[in-house]
């Protein structure tokens, strides 16, 4: 049965049109005369029996059916652009689509794929950024490596590492006095948006109750919080191993170490149970695992 699906000429036109919110700056985009965009979209309009632009003297505006559709048709576009250039880029290769949480993936998997290319040049590794657990089968990703608990149906969770928060802030904050809980209790604290409790944990850790635990500056990322905390706007609960430069260095240094008790989550490489047998997974698994190993026993 053919399939209901406009010309994809006629798509391009009305995604770039949309995006611009101009037929003429979507012309001189995809190097085509206005006229010939004026009239893929209006036969995509014809085709669709829905108007998605109101046409005036000033020029052209996304009706609210053009402003949805638009959305719909760029994040198709998008995923065709993506398989298309992973094809072209994968000739002689097998791939893998690894989700991952940022600044894990930034500050300490990628300073180690390298070796995983030398030992094996047949496979290549794609990472992208996700913060939070999804439906594999909705997605276009192989494997992911995730913070939490090991429940997520339909998938092999190998352990990795576990996760111990220690305060640390910019050696300005401090001076010259020495830090104690109490005085960290006073300062600015800086709250990780994926662990609302934590420093609510570290103080009880320490036998302390603080009801401005849970307030200050909320953000998503770790490598977020290491920079403010760089910039002196407060102490961030941030692992040691993703901030290895900048206590290297001495922009961040450990104001108590004293870390946060928490052995029920921790970094997982999360393998769906469909694709447990691909070689090329089990070549990364096998090397990922011996990289955390190796990493926890130093």
């Amino acid at each position: 049965m053919r399939r209901k699906i406009p010309s994809t000429a006629a798509l391009i036109a009305f995604e770039s049109a949309a995006r611009h919110q101009s037929f003429t700056k979507a012309a001189d985009e995809l190097n085509l005369t206005q006229s010939a965009i004026c009239r893929q979209i209006g036969g995509l309009e014809s085709f669709l029996n829905v108007e998605l632009f109101r046409r005036s003297r000033r020029g052209v505006v996304l009706t609210e059916a053009g402003v949805a559709y638009s959305r719909k048709v760029a994040a198709q576009l998008d995923a065709v652009e993506r398989d298309t250039l992973a094809l072209m880029g994968n000739q002689g290769t097998t791939s893998i689509e690894l989700a991952v949480v940022p600044t894990f993936g930034t500050q300490w998997l990628v300073p180690r794929l390298r070796a995983f290319q030398q030992l094996h040049p047949e496979v290549t590794v794609h990472l992208t950024n996700r913060t939070r657990p999804f439906l594999f089968a909705d997605t276009h990703f192989d494997a992911a490596i995730y913070y939490g608990d090991a429940e997520w149906s339909g998938t092999e969770a190998h352990f990795l590492m576990h996760e111990h928060l220690l305060p640390v802030c910019s050696p300005a904050l401090l001076g010259d006095k020495p830090a104690t809980a109490e005085r960290i209790a006073a300062l600015p604290l800086l709250q990780q948006t994926t662990r609302p409790y934590a420093w609510r944990q570290w103080f009880a850790a320490q036998g302390m109750s603080v009801p401005r635990d849970m307030t200050g500056p909320r953000l998503e990322l770790f490598s977020m919080l290491a920079q403010a905390a760089r910039h002196e706007m407060g102490v961030a609960l941030i692992p040691p191993f993703l901030i290895q430069r900048e206590l290297a260095e001495g922009s961040l240094v450990i104001a108590l170490d004293r870390a946060v008790p928490n052995n029920d989550r921790a970094y997982y490489l999360m393998v769906p149970e469909r694709k447990a047998e691909s070689s090329a997974l089990k070549a990364f698994r096998d090397w990922l695992l011996a990289q955390a190993a190796a990493y926890r026993e130093g």
